[in-house]
């Protein structure tokens, strides 16, 4: 693997990222099996792994933890928090009392005693970035955590970030980790842009399209992944079925599979530093590690932007966070008496 510079850390890291979420009750429940396929990732030159909290319930951790003994100091650790862990309402979100809490649960499940990037799930409207960003700095200062990055944050916010960081002597987010593929190129309009100016590193995940991009859901087929379970409606829209029909015949004219196809794509853009891969099984892996030389000509580069544009999500739906000024009615509406533009 050909390591590039993780943004402004310093840190070095493979252009393929092993995300662990299928390690566990989500995806593959055979915990040697998932070791396996983590101990052949770092075998092929793979140096960067990253979890969260959240998968299968700090399962994932557990499982990378038991596969990094003897190997920790080769592997770049990230792992996230944010997302609920428990029933109680204080076990979730982006406040210095879950984050200091949960980052020593992490760090016992990951057997380990630092982690070289702690990243925010989502933003959280309820928490003061001020709040968030000065518990981070207080684990960096510990030693506990290396560096610390956001994942899946619209631009406003993390820019809102970097200048609260800067106004106020914190660290900064050095990294973002947003959804990108051929089929979810929205973050081209934005996000990259900014993560560019601010110096910022980008791991981005699903750059397969939750596997619309295997070349195994098609038009009038029936998608059986467990993500389609989960999801249904976002293998289902006409517009990513359409752009998969016309980005088969591409693929098989440049003699490249669909899976090598959309990872070269993924990190052929000079904001994206890596992307995530996430295999659930050793086939699976072995897949994606076969192309890990494929190189996008311009004239295939050129095809993917008529297919789908640049900076545009096939489907405008496919959202992964919603703020509250879209996602609430109260925030978009004002109240009824106040609706009209005259009146008594």
């Amino acid at each position: 693997m050909k390591m590039r510079t993780l943004g402004g850390t310093g840190i070095k890291v493979s252009p393929y990222c092993l995300g662990a979420m299928m390690f566990g009750a989500w995806g593959n429940t055979d915990h040697d099996d998932s070791i396996r396929i983590i101990h052949r990732a770092l075998d092929a030159g793979i140096n960067f792994v990253d979890t969260a909290d959240v998968y299968a319930q700090g399962e994932s951790e557990e499982i990378v933890g038991k596969a990094l003994k003897g190997r920790r100091d080769d592997v770049v650790l990230a792992t996230k928090a944010h997302a609920p862990m428990g029933d109680d309402p204080n076990h979730r979100g982006n406040s210095r009392r879950w984050l200091v809490a949960e980052v020593e649960n992490s760090l016992r499940r990951l057997q380990t005693d630092h982690l070289d990037l702690y990243q925010i799930h989502r933003p959280d409207p309820e928490t003061d970035v001020e709040e968030t960003l000065s518990a981070l700095t207080d684990l960096v200062r510990s030693g506990k955590v290396r560096a610390i990055g956001s994942s899946t944050f619209p631009a406003s916010e993390i820019v809102e970030a970097q200048w609260v960081a800067e106004r106020r002597g914190l660290q900064r987010f050095r990294t973002e980790q947003p959804p990108y593929s051929i089929l979810n190129r929205g973050i081209e309009r934005e996000v990259l842009p900014v993560c560019r100016r601010y110096g910022m590193g980008t791991l981005v995940w699903s750059p397969l399209a939750m596997g619309m991009l295997t070349g195994k859901i098609r038009r009038g087929q029936e998608a059986g992944t467990q993500r389609a379970q989960r999801t249904p409606g976002r293998f289902t829209d006409e517009r990513k079925l359409d752009a998969v029909e016309e980005l088969v015949p591409l693929a098989e004219k440049a003699g490249l599979s669909m899976v090598h196809m959309a990872m070269a794509f993924a990190v052929s853009h000079p904001a994206v530093t890596s992307a995530i891969i996430g295999p659930r099984t050793m086939e699976q892996l072995e897949d994606v590690l076969a192309g890990a030389e494929v190189t996008l000509d311009d004239e295939v580069l050129d095809r993917i932007d008529e297919i789908v544009p640049p900076g545009v999500d096939a489907n405008p739906g496919d959202v992964s966070y919603e703020p509250p000024a879209i996602g609430e009615v109260a925030q978009r509406r004002r109240p009824i008496g106040e609706r009209a533009a005259a009146g008594n």
